[in-house]
């Protein structure tokens, strides 16, 4: 039996700090060794990545709690709030390791003992590739805005880590000490970027931003593909994290009963939660205008 998406999304809190926890205590010993700047940009994504997932584990405990008295839609826009400060700590990081970019441009240093960078790095990747895979899984299963805000700075650390394994055995193998401050640039760039797309992300959500045009136009197909509805006006759409809200009218004949008309409602309201099974949804029943 599948496990449920709730519980997938605790699992990749735990997993996501378990592996950044780790990875921070050997990029560290890696970094005090080698002194490669490209490594130090590593460390700092990765030291970021553990904020980040601590993060990501209390906003996550905090959307699944049910909707209360004083917070009828739910608490799913904590995934959002978790996002947005999750983009902060990315560009932070991305300008601090710019930098020191700078500072090691103006004094380049040749990387000591890069074989020792390499394994690290080597395990990083590992490890990193297997978590990114599972939190991918969970994202597609909960739809979970936090848990793919924490994949997308995983994914960074990924493509940190692979660009610091070839700038330490460039810079060694070349004996080309700038190739390393040139990696550890690039890695800046890529967390700028990161962060800007995973803040984008985090303030539709908490703007109420409609859902895709994709699923807009489905949502309103499923209403008009039903016999008895005449038109659709008025759809509106939103999401508050894990959950989805949609709102719309439909005009069905005039000459219904309010018993007819509400059946009718009904069933393209359970139409449209077989698309969104995590939706809620209301549908308002207007008579059409008489001819």
């Amino acid at each position: 039996m599948a496990m449920a998406p709730h519980r997938l999304m605790r699992l990749a809190t735990v997993a996501s700090m378990s592996v950044a926890l780790i990875l921070v205590v050997a990029k560290l010993a890696a970094w005090r060794i080698t002194d490669s700047v490209s490594m130090l940009s590593s460390l700092v994504d990765t030291s970021l990545d553990l904020v980040s997932s601590l993060v990501t584990f209390l906003a996550v405990r905090h959307a699944l709690v049910p909707a209360d008295d004083e917070h009828r839609f739910g608490h799913g826009k904590a995934e959002g709030l978790a996002g947005l400060v999750q983009a902060g700590f990315i560009a932070a990081s991305g300008c601090a390791l710019l930098v020191a970019v700078v500072e090691r441009l103006g004094n380049p240093k040749q990387v000591r003992e890069e074989m020792v960078g390499l394994v690290i790095s080597g395990l990083a990747i590992v490890l990193t590739a297997a978590l990114v895979a599972f939190q991918r899984y969970v994202v597609r299963r909960s739809g979970s805005l936090a848990i793919g805000a924490d994949m997308a700075h995983y994914a960074t650390d990924l493509v940190a880590t692979l660009l610091t394994g070839a700038g330490l055995f460039l810079s060694g193998l070349l004996d080309l000490p700038l190739i390393d401050s040139g990696v550890a640039g690039v890695v800046a760039l890529y967390l700028l970027y990161g962060g800007w797309k995973v803040g984008r992300a985090s303030l539709d959500v908490l703007m109420d931003r409609e859902l895709p045009a994709e699923e807009t136009t489905l949502i309103e197909e499923i209403a008009r593909r039903h016999a008895g509805v005449i038109d659709v006006h008025e759809l509106r759409t939103r999401s508050g994290g894990l959950t989805k809200f949609v709102q719309l009218h439909i005009e069905v004949a005039c000459d219904l009963s309010l018993v007819e008309g509400h059946a009718i409602g009904q069933e393209v309201e359970m139409e449209i939660a077989r698309a969104f099974p995590a939706a809620e949804i209301i549908v308002h029943v207007d008579p059409a205008p008489a001819v």
